[in-house]
């Protein structure tokens, strides 16, 4: 079994450690988890928070294999996402693009009306 430590600190590590997000942590244990991503190379550290895991690889190689095999993939009902520590994902949203407050709700309807014509002055 790998280490409960994945070294945030060192800088030669950080591209061998991958995030695992969205990960079903009533269900899938530690255990899981190793046995999930060891078949991308030795792991030395893994820890698992509440919905969420680091896996430490020896190496940035092994790690970038686990975030190609494994992102997307459903494990306990959940699609996992994953990519390396060093590299966190721009949020997409639900539609896959993020808009701001702004642009949701700033400027013009639909119809083109400005919201402001509707506010009392």
């Amino acid at each position: 079994m790998a280490s409960n430590v994945t070294n945030k600190t060192d800088p030669r590590s950080l591209n061998s450690r991958v995030f695992i997000g969205n990960l079903n942590t009533l269900v899938v244990k530690k255990s899981d988890v190793e046995a999930i991503f060891a078949k991308y190379g030795k792991i030395v550290g893994c820890s698992v928070h509440k919905g969420f895991a680091f896996v430490q690889y020896v190496n940035e190689r092994n790690a970038r294999a686990a975030v190609a095999g494994e992102d997307g993939r459903m494990i306990a009902g959940q699609v996992l996402d994953i990519n390396l520590a060093a590299e966190p994902k721009v949020n997409r949203g639900k539609a896959g693009v993020k808009r701001s407050a702004a642009e949701m709700y700033g400027g013009t309807t639909m119809t083109g009306t400005s919201i402001n014509q509707f506010r009392p002055g």
